[in-house]
């Protein structure tokens, strides 16, 4: 899978790059959500790993953006936070989200998200 990973700590990019390429998928990465939302519009992605607090633009409104974007809108969404998970899960726009990972990230957990939107993708690229 081609996997967009947005955190902006340089440390958390690393980490997930690393086990994501561990696992033979294609990371690009950006710092915050903006830079997300612009490398979105210019590469197709097969998922979204986004950060909750950034600068610039936060995860939740880039999420917003990424569903209201006719290219982006169907691409899934893992969610990271250092927030207490059940709260977010609580906010309106846990919707938008395939899965919430709490940081630190628990390798297997973030796995299972991945490849069930990997499932999924191919469910639906093969209608």
């Amino acid at each position: 899978m081609h996997i967009l990973v947005v955190d902006d700590k340089q440390v958390v990019l690393e980490l997930v790059t690393d086990i994501l390429k561990g696992y033979g998928h294609s990371i690009e990465t950006a710092s915050n959500g903006l830079d997300a939302f612009e490398k979105a519009q210019k590469s197709p992605f097969d998922l979204f790993i986004i950060d909750h607090l950034m600068p610039v633009m936060n995860g939740i409104q880039l999420a917003k953006n990424l569903k209201q974007t006719a290219e982006t809108q169907d691409t899934e969404i893992v969610f990271m936070t250092t927030q207490d998970v059940s709260g977010v899960k609580a906010l309106p726009e846990a919707r938008l989200f395939k899965g919430i990972v709490a940081k630190p990230i628990d390798e297997k957990l973030l796995m299972q998200l991945i490849e069930m939107s990997s499932k999924e993708n191919t469910l639906l690229h093969s209608l």
